[in-house]
């Protein structure tokens, strides 16, 4: 079960329009045919997506099942494994760039930009990485004006607006360049803004502005050098995108995973904050209680009172991932198990959060997690372990500790 499907079988329409990434087909793509499974095939009415992510191949907008503006004369081709030979290379013709790849990105050169993967054909089905913004947007107002009439009456929908800002490369639109001191992975925030800013106006020309539920929130926490020479580490100033806490994406720290969560409805919602976990799996739980659906027992839990700011009280306890390896939290508390592994990722800088040893750390005292307690509150941290294993066993359904690269069990 989907939220998308949940809905769907509630009577709402429902869309996506921008990043997938969570994959499409199954084995290999012959993306000169009809896709699936895809969006469509997990609860979307209606598909509009770039296949993967922004530096990936295939560099194409998807519609429902097709690609867009696909020649027939001019197919298709997409390996990552093997260049196609009368194609460029990233690490091979640097001099073909427009932006220099640091790490992971020098592969296919598409519009002057190294990607994960080769690609060769489908010249006129690939899209401009400046214009992405502007299509995307357009492609989601057309998804909520065919749900809404002139007159403010429309049928309920669901539409998933996934921004591909910031993720890299970070090509902000024309009229961005320059809109911050930040360079381009400023001026992609504040192109996304716009584009959150131009739903909410679509919304309200719509009639349906002031009875419609937004969630807004991020896939993982902040990156600077993510795989492109963009200036993001030389430009980032005193602006420091993880705020207080320690680690950021790919990291077992806490600014890997806590991420922003904005929930706006004017008729139900009153401004404020709130101190309540949740997770964005319990969405689908929370939202079927809201429109009087049943969703079979799974790991959503219903949070809608505290989604709504009608409660302080979310979950007990998460089970947290990053780079397939997890975290436990109960409460203020935050159990990182002992991996292997480099400590700072050479890549992005990033401290890792991988240790010999258990840590453990309450996140309401310590948000930075400089305290390591695992030894002082040893008989609380044997409890955090017992839980854990325990759910990643019933997890697991064999009777074995699901055990990620390099997990070590604590010792009695």
């Amino acid at each position: 079960m989907t939220l998308p499907r949940m809905l769907s079988e509630q009577g709402y329409r429902t869309g996506i329009v921008g990043k997938w990434h969570l994959g499409l087909g199954d084995g290999e793509i012959d993306w000169n045919r009809p896709i699936h499974p895809g969006p469509q095939d997990v609860g979307f009415d209606e598909s509009y997506i770039i296949a993967a992510t922004q530096d990936r191949v295939p560099t194409v907008y998807i519609r429902g099942r097709e690609v867009v503006g696909l020649d027939a004369d001019d197919p298709i081709e997409v390996s990552y494994e093997t260049p196609f030979p009368d194609e460029p290379v990233g690490r091979e013709r640097p001099d073909l760039l427009r932006m220099p790849w640091s790490h992971g990105h020098n592969d296919a050169i598409i519009n002057g930009i190294g990607r994960i993967g080769y690609m060769r054909g489908g010249h006129a089905a690939r899209w401009s990485d400046e214009d992405m913004a502007d299509h995307l947007v357009e492609r989601a107002r057309d998804f909520i004006r065919d749900a809404a009439d002139s007159t403010g009456e429309s049928e309920p929908f669901f539409l998933y607006f996934a921004l591909h800002q910031p993720h890299v490369p970070r090509t902000p639109g024309r009229r961005f360049v320059g809109a911050t001191d930040m360079g381009p992975r400023g001026d992609v925030i504040a192109e996304a803004d716009w584009c959150v800013g131009q739903i909410i106006e679509e919304l309200e020309r719509a009639g349906v502005w002031e009875d419609t539920l937004i969630v807004f929130s991020s896939d993982n926490g902040p990156v600077l050098d993510d795989g492109y020479q963009d200036e993001a580490v030389e430009l980032v100033g005193d602006h420091r995108p993880a705020g207080p806490l320690r680690g950021g994406k790919y990291s077992l720290f806490d600014a890997g995973t806590r991420v922003p969560f904005l929930v706006h409805w004017p008729a139900r919602v009153q401004p404020g904050t709130s101190n309540a976990l949740v997770c964005q799996i319990d969405l689908l739980a929370s939202i079927a209680v809201l429109v009087g659906a049943d969703v079979p027992p799974a790991d959503s839990e219903d949070q809608l009172a505290a989604l709504l700011g009608e409660s302080k009280h979310g979950r007990e306890s998460v089970v947290l991932e990053a780079i397939h390896r997890t975290v436990f939290r109960r409460g203020d508390w935050v159990m990182i198990p002992p991996y292997e592994g480099e400590v700072r990722m050479s890549t992005t800088g990033i401290e890792t959060g991988n240790d010999p040893a258990y840590q453990l750390y309450n996140i309401r005292e310590d948000p930075h997690q400089d305290d390591n307690l695992a030894v002082s509150r040893a008989g609380l941290l044997r409890s955090l372990v017992d839980e854990f294993e325990q759910l990643v066993t019933d997890a697991q359904g064999n009777g074995k500790v699901l055990e990620p690269r390099g997990y070590r069990r604590l010792e009695t």
